[in-house]
């Protein structure tokens, strides 16, 4: 696929979106990185076996095409929908975002995201006035919107503040997106919201159906919470709560970060205080939140946004330079994380031939990628 317009993909096609990132130690930069650089996910998964070959592994493991059958025709059993990154459904701001899901399930009205929304996060175990501001916050802002717009509220489902955030939106539009599988509720006491969202909102997971949500999730979770946000309000939240990595994500992803401050003595204060002290918008109604996010553009694709699936580069001319020269950039490349800059500075490859050494030795499950385009080797210990 050329330069083109957001489209329906063919069942056949969407098979291979998920067969690729189904496959062995594909996650979502390095999908898109296949897709730069051989053009259409059919092409990257014929070429997956020799670029691990290349980084160091053998007998690498492509994800069958009965298994991306299974999970889709599991999706919809499910009562969602799996939807890729160039399709109509998926959430305008989140396929912005760089390491972007390259799909997701979404199970309810899917037009929701295609509003403005604003994100609500905060303490699972917070205070009765906490619980109440965050309803309140969630409906004035649902209601009160941007003139003829409409707003959705994103929350995690998790218990307290987040809860509180979808019950306050639940009449106006709210998105949960889940840590696990979308057919796994968690925590169980929000079955009954989790089934009122279903029918009245919209719930997106990443993960695939039959997944359980566990503690290294809930980080990943975030970033979407935040991506398919134009803004993330914390309410509570205690300095080593998750609510301060999904402010911290938002404002990698360019989103605007609102804080409501609390009682200094209140330990559930001090994050919120902390994001405020340290640049955060102090929030203490829907008002402070519309006044810094104005009147938006119009977010929906509607054919309009497009993407290349062009070849990016063509790194053919450069196979013999990288066979003769991958070990001196694995030496340059140790357990600590460096900046992809930085590794292209002091070599003497070029970017193409960079990455290309990159991808190899990522499918060979010997390289580990971080926030800030940082990289490092996997320790073999």
């Amino acid at each position: 696929m050329s330069e083109a317009l957001v489209q329906q993909l063919s069942e056949p096609e969407r098979e291979d979106w998920v067969r690729l990132i189904r496959s062995e130690n594909v996650g979502p930069i390095t999908f898109f990185r296949l897709i730069e650089s051989y053009g259409n996910p059919t092409d990257a998964l014929a070429a997956l076996p020799d670029l691990a070959r290349k980084g160091g592994r053998r007998n690498y493991k492509i994800a069958h095409r009965t298994t991306a059958q299974r999970e889709i025709e599991n999706t919809r059993r499910a009562g969602a929908a799996l939807v890729a990154w160039c399709e109509p459904d998926y959430p305008p701001l989140l396929r912005m975002t760089e390491g972007a899901p390259p799909v997701i399930s979404v199970m309810g009205n899917p037009e929701l995201l295609q509003n403005t929304c604003v994100a609500i996060v905060g303490a699972r175990n917070a205070s009765v006035n906490g619980l109440n501001l965050a309803r309140k916050l969630a409906s004035d802002l649902g209601r009160g919107g941007f003139g003829c717009s409409d707003v959705t509220v994103a929350s995690g489902l998790a218990r307290g503040i987040d809860a509180a955030a979808h019950h306050g939106a639940i009449d106006t539009g709210t998105v949960a997106v889940l840590a696990g599988g979308i057919d796994k509720i968690y925590p169980a006491e929000n079955e009954r919201l989790y089934y009122e969202i279903a029918e009245r909102g919209v719930i997106l997971a990443e993960m695939p159906v039959g997944t359980q949500p566990t503690g290294k999730l809930f980080p990943v979770r975030n970033r979407i919470i935040s991506g398919v946000s134009q803004g993330v309000v914390i309410v509570e939240a205690s300095p080593r709560s998750g609510s301060l990595i999904t402010a911290r994500l938002a404002l990698e992803q360019g989103r605007e970060v609102f804080a409501m401050p609390g009682f200094p003595g209140d330990p559930r204060a001090r994050g919120t205080n902390g994001l405020i002290r340290d640049g955060a918008i102090l929030t203490e109604n829907a008002q402070d939140v519309l006044r810094v996010l104005g009147e938006p553009k119009i977010l929906s694709s509607g054919g309009q946004i497009t993407f290349n699936f062009n070849r990016l580069s063509d790194t053919s001319k450069d196979d013999d330079m990288i066979d003769d020269n991958r070990a001196s950039l694995i030496k340059l490349l140790n357990t600590a994380p460096v900046a992809v800059d930085e590794l292209v500075r002091n070599c003497q490859f070029s970017i193409a031939s960079v990455m290309a050494v990159l991808l190899e030795l990522e499918l060979a499950g010997r390289l580990e990628r971080h926030p800030g385009n940082r990289v490092s080797l996997i320790s073999e210990q």
